[in-house]
């Protein structure tokens, strides 16, 4: 067993190969624009039962309002509601380009995520492998060890076999 081992790099060295992790999270936050954050806000409010219930009671005022309301202060009479027909209703989100900018915004965030995701998964790769080689390593050094003990303990046994007045 005279083969040479091969030997992992330090853990000093894997240490100065490694890149900083970094939180994209933070990254993504800091470097939006006003525009872009509202976008973001717009996206993150559109889809919740809270902004349904708000334009869900809108609608019932408007329409009550303009239904029950004293006929001198309707501003869209019944059975019309001509402006109404320009207030896009509740099921599509209003204002669609803001929800596509918030949207794609949050696209490139969740990529950064994912960026950042295997970045951490290829150093735990890497530091695994090193580990598993010096568990190798370890390994052909023990059995390196039992072979010359077992060479060791048969050398003792012939010789005491073989001299039975030494003791």
């Amino acid at each position: 067993m005279n083969d040479k081992l091969h030997h992992p790099l330090p853990l000093q060295e894997l240490k100065k190969l490694r890149k900083p992790l970094r939180n994209v999270n933070i990254e993504h936050k800091e470097n939006l624009s006003r525009l872009g954050r509202l976008a973001i806000w717009i996206t993150n409010h559109i889809g919740t039962m809270g902004f349904f219930f708000i334009i869900f009671c809108w609608t019932l005022i408007w329409l009550g309002w303009n239904t029950l309301g004293p006929k001198s202060l309707r501003f869209d009479p019944f059975p019309a509601f001509v402006l109404w027909l320009f207030i896009p209703p509740p099921p599509p989100p209003p204002p669609p380009p803001p929800t596509l900018v918030g949207q794609n915004l949050q696209g490139r965030h969740a990529e950064k995520r994912a960026e950042a995701d295997f970045e951490v998964n290829t150093k735990a790769e890497r530091e695994i492998e090193t580990i598993l080689m010096h568990l190798e390593n370890q390994n052909k050094l023990i059995l390196k060890i039992l072979d010359s003990l077992e060479k060791e303990n048969k050398k003792d046994k012939y010789e005491s076999n073989n001299n039975p007045g030494k003791s």
